[in-house]
């Protein structure tokens, strides 16, 4: 069942094509199809300024891929929660997590009408698990824990997957009190899992400046150096190798080593 935050008009009116979004501008650099010229002129002017756009962004999906699998896998985790969903792509958080745990349960939240459109994708689970779409802000965690609970069960351990989707969220808005609401709902033995871009990395703080020229006023990003990006995990567990490149988190083979000017990690709650 899809959940539904506003009237279908009230999402018709917050629909503009001519205005860039960070979703869309993503799919385009993943090699999607949803996307309109104002994203796409976006997205090129992004790699006007880092060429390697394109590899971080799918270096970024690998990782979600391997640490959701690893969870799903190994540590036993059959529920997660996956804030900033994005538009629907190869290896969703639930077709990773439910091809090793098929009784999986997964909740999409997102901000972006256009995301609404494709949540049948989203939705096609496994009949032994269960997917759900919210459609919501990742700056209000009240809403997005109080949705979700009628899919997922508190008392049971969740993961929590904020990947690529805090640099949408500016200083002003308090993003540390946001995670800790969220990671404070969660019992014991629960997950997150993060990646964020890294301003101290190469020319990220001219690519971030580059980036907010293209983007509306109310959508401008903020990247986050290795230790601002740690302390969202707190004093929960980090995994080996700790908070590193996203190509660098436990790679396996096939993986480049060559680092991306993205922090990842994934710690437990002790």
């Amino acid at each position: 069942m899809v959940q539904w935050e506003s009237p279908q008009e009230d999402r018709a009116a917050r629909f503009d094509s001519s205005r860039p979004h960070i979703a869309r501008m993503y799919d385009y650099w993943l090699g999607g199809k949803n996307y309109y010229p104002a994203d796409q002129e976006a997205a090129e002017k992004v790699i006007a300024a880092l060429p390697e756009t394109r590899a971080s962004v799918r270096a970024n999906r690998a990782f979600l891929h391997r640490a959701v699998h690893q969870l799903a896998a190994d540590a036993g985790i059959r529920q997660f929660l996956d804030i900033g969903t994005g538009l629907p792509s190869t290896g969703n958080t639930h077709e990773v997590a439910q091809s090793a745990a098929p009784e999986s349960r997964i909740v999409y939240v997102d901000n972006d009408p256009i995301v609404l459109v494709h949540a049948e994708a989203l939705l096609a689970s496994d009949p032994r698990g269960a997917t759900d779409y919210i459609e919501a802000d990742v700056r209000d965690p009240a809403t997005i824990l109080d949705r979700a609970r009628a899919t997922l069960d508190f008392d049971r351990p969740i993961a929590l997957m904020l990947v690529a989707i805090l640099h949408c969220v500016p200083e002003r808005d308090d993003p540390l009190a946001i995670v800790t609401t969220l990671k404070d709902a969660l019992p014991s033995g629960s997950y997150l899992v993060l990646s964020h871009p890294a301003l101290d990395a190469g020319d990220m703080a001219e690519v971030q400046q580059r980036q907010n020229q293209t983007m509306p006023a109310d959508a401008q990003v903020t990247y986050r150096s290795r230790e601002q990006v740690s302390r969202f995990f707190g004093d929960w567990e980090l995994l080996e190798p700790g908070v590193v490149s996203t190509t660098q988190w436990r790679p396996g083979t096939g993986v480049s080593p060559r680092p991306m000017p993205l922090w990842a990690g994934v710690a437990r709650k002790p």
